[in-house]
């Protein structure tokens, strides 16, 4: 973890401590305690458990990173019940608003101090002990859901068949380590909207860097999860957010021109409303990796190719061939029962011809089909061939054949040139923070002619296992290493009008 890491944690610890001393030494003042106590960040801390007649080791566990930050509140709570102050108003001022309730109780002159002995003669409703427990469970199921692991349903096809729609996953955050939220202060279990409206469930008052404890790259070939690169602005209508995202609209609303589509969208707020989502509240997307930092990927027909060798694909990955089979016939009952092939959702059909089918095979479909001595030809008629990142006149690639393009690694130098502007641009602008202008064929960045830029973050490069049914880096490009959010893990549960019972407990490979 990186010294600016910590140091930015326990900046956050020393504050909690600290701010409520002004109020805190006129409290101390009631209790008989010298004011000056108050003023000492953790020492504080410390007097106030002993005049509750609490454990002390409290007070170390305040320097566990963000832990620390929950256990202060909960002393906090136990110290205003010294005053008086019991209901359940009072233990929220003075848990989140400690720097403002501490002067109000420490100049109010009906407060009184009445000790640890005036606290035990306290009988807590027993309403209180359900809400009390609630918020213990809501405060652990935080930590957990932040720090160790995150349930996650699969909403799409994109990457059957290894993972199906109404999979239910549990995703590791250890993996890569976990990732403190850029945006701390927000409803809990809930993403970047309240249940059933379009009002974000966060709020930016606070905003963290991007801070990633014990962190471990991601390799090529896992199955990730993380929020959506082009997500950070979204049109915030049912039919739009990330499926059609608004990068998209914009440039196809302005024939090519997203200033165009920009300006026209910007002029027309009610129909086109906008959410702007901080790095960590885009929407979750979860592909497979395919290039890591520093690789350069090209995909022809379909096969990935990074550094010039063949990746072999997934055993599961979904692509069109069209099979010749050797004069047998092959019918959809079989094939179905087989190979999971299912006719009804357009996975296979005959063609014309005689012995010759169009069919969605994996990768383990179709290295039988070979050894069968069956013809398995890439079908390249499959629908979906349209435009594809970086959406420019001079790459021309296509979704089935891409690249090669380099992965940006953190400390890689890249020369900025015609051909490298469309393609590295929005990194280096918008996930870099950097202010990068072209003008007369040359760069500026930062207000300063730029010949090269280097990179300080790593990126990736993810694609769905669907290899032509998903949206993936092809269409958006790379994805940070900031939006990562943990590895697929284990598939806890599936639903498909009723259990999936073989695919309970199933690891993710």
């Amino acid at each position: 973890m990186p010294l600016s890491h910590v140091l930015t944690v326990y900046l956050i610890s020393f504050l909690l401590v600290f701010l409520p001393s002004f109020g805190l030494a006129k409290m101390f003042q009631k209790a008989g305690v010298a004011t000056w106590k108050a003023y000492i960040p953790f020492y504080n801390t410390w007097v106030m458990q002993e005049l509750a007649k609490r454990p002390r080791h409290w007070v170390f566990w305040q320097f566990i990173p963000v832990v620390g930050w929950f256990i202060t509140p909960g002393i906090y709570i136990e110290w205003v019940k010294l005053f008086g102050r019991f209901s359940l108003g009072d233990h929220t001022l003075a848990a989140l608003f400690a720097p403002f309730y501490f002067p109000y109780l420490g100049y109010n002159d009906k407060v009184r101090y009445i000790g640890p002995e005036g606290v035990r003669r306290y009988v807590k409703p027993a309403w209180r002990e359900w809400v009390d427990a609630a918020i213990f469970a809501v405060v652990a199921a935080t930590l957990i859901r932040t720090f160790v692991f995150e349930a996650y349903t699969i909403p799409s096809g994109s990457m059957e068949k290894t993972l199906l729609i109404n999979d239910f996953l549990f995703v590791s955050k250890f993996s890569y380590g976990p990732r403190i939220p850029n945006t701390p202060l927000s409803v809990p279990f809930v993403h970047n909207y309240l249940p059933g409206t379009n009002k974000k469930s966060y709020t930016t008052l606070v905003h963290l860097p991007y801070i990633r404890w014990w962190s471990s790259p991601v390799e090529r070939g896992d199955v990730v999860v993380f929020n959506f690169p082009a997500g950070d602005t979204v049109i915030n209508l049912p039919d739009f957010q990330s499926a059609q995202p608004y990068y998209d609209v914009i440039r196809i609303m302005g024939n090519g021109n997203s200033d165009i589509g920009r300006n026209f969208i910007m002029q027309h707020p009610e129909q086109y409303p906008l959410a702007v989502h901080p790095a960590d509240k885009s929407d979750n997307y979860i592909k497979r990796c395919t290039g890591v930092a520093g690789d350069t990927v090209e995909v022809r027909s379909n096969t990935v190719f990074v550094n010039g060798k063949m990746e072999p694909n997934p055993p599961k990955s979904l692509i069109k061939y069209t099979v010749i089979t050797n004069g047998q016939t092959l019918d959809a009952i079989s094939m179905k029962e087989q190979y999971d092939i299912d006719q009804e959702k357009g996975e296979f059909e005959q063609t014309a011809k005689p012995f010759e089918y169009n069919i969605v095979l994996t990768e383990q479909a179709r290295q039988d089909f070979l050894k069968q001595g069956y013809k398995v030809i890439p079908n390249p008629n499959v629908p979906g061939n349209s435009p594809v990142f970086p959406y420019d006149k001079v790459h021309n690639w296509t979704r089935d054949n891409y690249g090669p393009i380099w992965i940006p690694r953190k400390g890689g130098v890249l020369p900025l040139t015609a051909e490298t502007y469309p393609v590295y641009e929005r990194a280096i602008r918008v996930y870099e923070h950097n202010d990068l202008l072209e003008k007369d064929g040359k760069f500026y960045l930062n207000g300063k002619e730029a010949t090269s830029y280097t990179f300080k973050m790593d990126y990736y490069w993810m694609m769905g296992d669907n290899r032509q049914g998903s949206q993936d880096s092809r269409f958006w490009g790379f994805v940070p290493e900031d939006r990562v959010v943990g590895k697929a893990w284990l598939i806890w549960f599936s639903y498909d009008s009723g259990p999936r019972w073989k695919r309970l407990f199933h690891i993710v490979k």
